[in-house]
Order: structure tokens, then sequence, then C-alpha cells
């Protein structure tokens, strides 16, 4: 093979790389976001609190309609405050003792699944369904401060619940290859446990 040969194969391989990277523009997209979550836990005693974050991901899009998405959250430390007015004896035998026992830790979630789009020219609302888990030391850090305080209980090990997340949103467009999401708003589901 020549010099000419061999420059020439190289032109037509960064040629190719071009149109495929042109092409796959259009066809994946990353994004990076603010995210505010507002956390209803079920068990009682621990009052609601609010999450401070953010994330990003990236999207496979299919004929302009549907999309695949990966997301991934991260969110500060919060503290988890627990009253227990009476002594409490559970099931297991365990004992926590009265008192208020409180943990701090972060939380992040990683999201996967279906969003449908509506491609209007300028603003495209779109609607989303993502699984994956989520994880937070809250909880096994709860238990921690409860046996440091008397208390015999188990420990949770480390966990990874099932999440969910149930929404949509509005991106618009400022360009040909920038959008803008003013707002999305999604229910998210966690299985998280305690002993």
């Amino acid at each position: 093979m020549t010099r000419k040969h061999i420059i020439r194969a190289i032109m037509f391989g960064t040629a190719l790389l071009v149109g495929a990277s042109a092409s796959a523009q259009d066809r994946f997209e990353a994004f990076g976001d603010y995210s505010y979550l507002h956390f209803s836990p079920t068990i009682g005693g621990v009052p609601a609190r609010s999450f401070n974050g953010g994330g990003g991901g990236v999207a496979i899009n299919f004929a302009k309609l549907f999309q695949i998405k990966a997301d991934f959250q991260g969110y500060g430390s919060t503290t988890l405050t627990k009253v227990v007015p009476v002594t409490m004896i559970l099931p297991g035998g365990g004992v926590i003792p009265a008192g208020i026992y409180s943990s701090s830790a972060s939380m992040f979630t990683y999201l996967f699944g279906p969003v449908v789009r509506i491609p209007l020219p300028v603003v495209k609302p779109f609607g989303e369904i993502l699984f994956g888990g989520s994880n937070t030391a809250a909880y096994t850090n709860l238990e921690q401060a409860i046996i440091a305080g008397g208390g015999t209980i188990g420990i949770s090990p480390n966990q990874h619940p099932f999440t969910m997340a149930v929404g949509g949103g509005i991106d618009i467009s400022a360009s040909r290859r920038l959008s803008i999401r003013p707002g999305e708003l999604d229910y998210v589901l966690t299985r998280y446990r305690t002993h």
C-alpha cells in the first residue's frame, strides 16, 4: 500500500466518522439538572422533609416521539428525627427506649425507562415512567442512633430498594442543538424499610 492509498483511507474513514457523528447528534441527548425532592416517609414519627440536589443522564431518541432515558440524581444530606414517646417492644423482641433519635444521610437515585414526546416546533411536552433504585444510609444511621441510645434492634443492611418515577414536563428549543427544560414534575415511589 502506497502513502497515497493510506492518506485516502484515512480521509475516507474520517468522512465516515464525521457523518456518523452528525447523524448521532439527533439520536442521543445528554442533560444536567437541578432537582428538588419532597420526601414523605410512611414510617410513623418521621416527618416529611425536602432534599436539594441535581444530576444528569442520557437518552437515545427513536423517531422523534420516543426515548429510552437513563437518569441519575444525587441529593444533599438531610436529617431524620424519630420521636419515641414511650419505650417500644418490637415483635421480634427488640426494644426502642423512649427518646429522640436523629440521623443524617444523603440520597441518590438511578432510573431507566421510556419517554414519550410530542415533537412540536418549539415546545416539546413529554411524559415518562422510569424504574430503577435508590440508596440512602438514613435508616441504617437511625437504627445505629437507637442502638447507641440503649436500644436492642437489628440494623437493616444497606438498601437499594425499588424506585419508580412517573411524570412529565416541557422542553423549549433554544437552538437546533440546545433545549431548556423550565419544568418537570414527577411522582417518585421508593420502598425503604426498617426493622
